[in-house]
Formats: C-alpha cells, sequence, structure tokens
C-alpha cells in the first residue's frame, strides 16, 4: 500500500471520528459503499490539497526566526515596560502620602457598634493595642 493511500485511509478514519464534534459535516451522496468510500476520499484530497495551497501561499520562518522575533519583542517590552513602571513607582514614593489612623480618641460618630466584638474586651478593635491594655487594667482592678 503506497504512502498516499495509507495516509488517506488513515485520514478517511480519523475524520469518520471527528466529524461528531464538528458544526457542518461534508457526507458523501447516498449510494453503494465503494462510491461513498471514493467520495469521503477525494473530499479529503481536495482538504488536504486546499491545506498545501494554504501553506504555500503562507511561509512559515524556521523555528529559529520564531525565536529571534519572540526575544526582540521581549526587549522590546522590558525597554518600554521597565522605565514606566520604575517612574509611576517613584512618582508613587514621592508624591502620594500613606495615611494612618489619627492618634488619640475617635469621635463619637466612629465608634459605633452595632454589636460587641466576640472577644475579652468587646470594646476594643483587635490591633488596638493601647485599649487593650486599659481594658485588662481596667478588669484587673
Amino acid at each position: 500500500m503506497s504512502f498516499v493511500a495509507r495516509s488517506t485511509s488513515l485520514l478517511a478514519r480519523r475524520m469518520a471520528v471527528t466529524t461528531t464534534r464538528r458544526n457542518v459535516r461534508t457526507v458523501p451522496r447516498l449510494g453503494t459503499p465503494e462510491e461513498m468510500r471514493a467520495e469521503a476520499a477525494a473530499q479529503i484530497r481536495a482538504r488536504v490539497a486546499y491545506q498545501k495551497e494554504l501553506a504555500a501561499a503562507n511561509p512559515h520562518k524556521s523555528i529559529a526566526e520564531e525565536w529571534k522575533e519572540l526575544w526582540t519583542w521581549i526587549k522590546i517590552s522590558i525597554l518600554v515596560c521597565g522605565p514606566i513602571c520604575t517612574f509611576a513607582m517613584t512618582k508613587d514614593m514621592l508624591t502620594m502620602e500613606h495615611e494612618h489612623r489619627p492618634h488619640g480618641a475617635l469621635p463619637e460618630y466612629m465608634g459605633i457598634r452595632n454589636k460587641e466584638f466576640p472577644w475579652e474586651c468587646d470594646q476594643c478593635d483587635l490591633f488596638d493595642g493601647e485599649c487593650w491594655k486599659k481594658c485588662r487594667a481596667e478588669k484587673a482592678a
């Protein structure tokens, strides 16, 4: 059996398996099983020929050329994004203030509790060390 005949029969078997996944199917016209096989093989040959035409019309680059182009775009990305990110971080560090919670007692409207906290000092925030010290001192006294 020649290479073309083997590859055609292999393609025909694979196509029979994969046609269930496609939305559009090309099926041979009804006839004898031999006529239907011949028409299916002709359709496959036409598709293969069309793919070869497309490949010839759009020659691909070699793998080395593809890698060279990949690294060219990586370098361009680094050269463009690097200075922009550095500038943005420097600007943010120099101009933006990192605001903390004001020291001292908060106004009453900021300390509204709908329910008590579920720990021993139920009026203190979890990481409010001064409030915890005062609460523990009051409970010890």
